[in-house]
């Protein structure tokens, strides 16, 4: 007997080279052991070196193809990784909070590309608390949760946001303690995450790998601590798969 995998529904830009975005969320879903519906939020003209320029997806053809899949697929996780503003995903929030049973949403604010270019300069700080109160989980790197917040903390940051939702600050970029990474729950609690390899060799993609992770454990039945325990496990095994900027997904 085939058994039955969780669907679980990433939003994400389209990468060519498969290292990031919507391709790296499906390869992760599937070594993950859940079931990957994918829809574009834009098409990005990059490599795993070079980004030289993206066309957004409409809010309202973003829709469309959620609500196509939404007809023959059930699912209650939703991973969103590089949208164009946020008034496009507040749009598509509600959408879901209309349409989808208790939805739980998890973003990976994507504001600039590792190759340097940046999406996103300026952040309006209302509109993202309303609409982290719609999200169970968002997953920023040090420089994103900087831009995100108004202090010039990337823990203070995170632990203000975390009044709203939960919060996994990355430390992938951070100055001190390079991969040590925390969750802030919404409940006031904090945990922290060592990483476990020494020698990483850095990935192109790689946050979209470890927030696309999370949402697959919690999809299975974890709870958001041990999503995140695993999840870090994993992305670290991919990281170190080879020496190249395009990490291999294994089973």
């Amino acid at each position: 007997m085939i058994p039955q995998r969780k669907y679980v529904l990433s939003i994400a830009g389209f990468d060519p080279s498969g290292g990031a975005g919507v391709l790296a969320d499906i390869k992760t879903f599937e070594s993950n052991k859940v079931y990957g519906l994918g829809v574009i939020s834009a098409n990005t003209f990059q490599n795993d070196q070079e980004f030289k320029k993206v066309d957004w997806i409409a809010a309202d053809k973003i829709i469309e193809q959620i609500d196509l899949l939404k007809k023959h697929f059930e699912f209650e996780y939703i991973k969103i990784g590089l949208i164009e503003s946020l008034e496009v995903l507040n749009t598509i929030i509600l959408h879901f909070t209309s349409h989808v049973s208790k939805p739980k949403i998890i973003w990976d604010p994507i504001l600039k590309a590792s190759a340097g270019f940046e999406f996103h300069k300026e952040v309006d700080k209302v509109l993202l608390e309303s609409i982290c109160k719609k999200l169970y989980l968002i997953t920023p790197n040090v420089p994103e949760v900087l831009l995100l917040g108004n202090r010039s903390d990337a823990k203070e940051n995170a632990k203000h946001l975390s009044q709203f939702c939960n919060v996994f600050l990355k430390g992938g970029h951070a100055e001190k303690k390079v991969g040590y990474d925390t969750l802030f729950l919404k409940e006031g609690k904090q945990f922290s995450f060592r990483p476990k390899i020494k020698d990483i060799f850095p990935k192109h993609g790689s946050g979209c790998v470890l927030s696309a992770a999370i949402t697959a454990n919690l999809a299975k039945g974890e709870d958001l601590h041990r999503a995140c325990l695993k999840a870090k496990q994993y992305t670290e095994k991919v990281l170190n798969s080879n020496k190249t900027l395009l990490g291999f997904h294994k089973l």
